[in-house]
């Protein structure tokens, strides 16, 4: 029996056709057919809380999950026990990539605050992409950023300045507020300064006296964890993305 037959989409709990999210996440792109049937295999369990596990290195990989509110961490754990933040996932972002490889998770998920997530069983949605040629080209989509955001990380550790790393993460966060149609310029940092700190494989200490010296020189304004970017240009600059003036 085919996939698309066998639920019911006028009971569902979640419509991608009328989430704000949408040109996000998943159906970006998508034909209208094409989404409600995506729909039909989409889950929305309970929210999660703060600091609590969405699923842990070594589970057995069952979903591949997007943010509906909220922010979930992704954490890789190397052999001697020590956790490396390999992501931040905000509204309309996709995470639990790292469990199709070999069908168990190879990180852990977080949530940074309450939060809600859609899943997408990874059995429907396998059989849905040979359905839908529309889903299959999404699905290739997904997999290059995923390699992109590994090698900007990647980048980001290895080649960067401390100043540039933070920087860098600053003007993405700002881009990542833009593209919600949210302010680009001024928003509030769902993650303490630790997984900041670790992210950018940093010491906490650098990280805060960084953010004070951006602060200082008229970069960035901070509030606890409300920033205010004043000079995205110089930024830019500090990481090569554009010319100095």
């Amino acid at each position: 029996m085919s996939l698309l037959k066998a639920f019911d989409i006028n009971h569902l709990k979640v419509s991608c056709t009328k989430c704000n999210l949408r040109e996000l996440c998943f159906p970006h792109g998508m034909a209208e057919d094409d989404m409600s049937n995506l729909e039909s295999v989409v889950d929305q369990p309970k929210p999660i809380h703060k600091n609590e596990y969405l699923y842990r290195d070594g589970d057995e990989a069952k979903a591949l999950y997007a943010v509906r509110s909220g922010c979930v961490k992704t954490m890789a754990e190397s052999s001697n026990g020590e956790e490396q933040i390999v992501g931040f996932h905000m509204p309309g972002e996709l995470f639990g990539l790292d469990g199709f490889a070999e069908g168990v998770h190879t990180c852990n998920a977080v949530a940074l605050e309450t939060s809600s997530v859609c899943e997408l069983p990874l059995n429907k949605l396998e059989m849905l992409c040979h359905e839908l040629p529309g889903l299959q080209k999404q699905m290739r989509r997904i997999m290059g950023k995923e390699v992109s955001s590994d090698h900007r990380l990647l980048l980001l550790l290895g080649k960067m300045t401390s100043e540039e790393r933070l920087a860098s993460f600053l003007l993405s966060f700002s881009r990542r507020m833009q593209e919600r149609h949210w302010k680009e310029d001024e928003f509030n940092l769902m993650m303490p300064r630790q997984d900041i700190a670790n992210y950018l494989g940093m010491a906490v200490e650098t990280v805060s006296r960084l953010f004070a010296s951006f602060q200082n020189d008229g970069l960035i304004k901070v509030d606890r964890r409300h920033i205010t970017i004043l000079d995205m240009n110089q930024l830019k600059v500090m990481v090569g993305e554009c010319e100095n003036s």
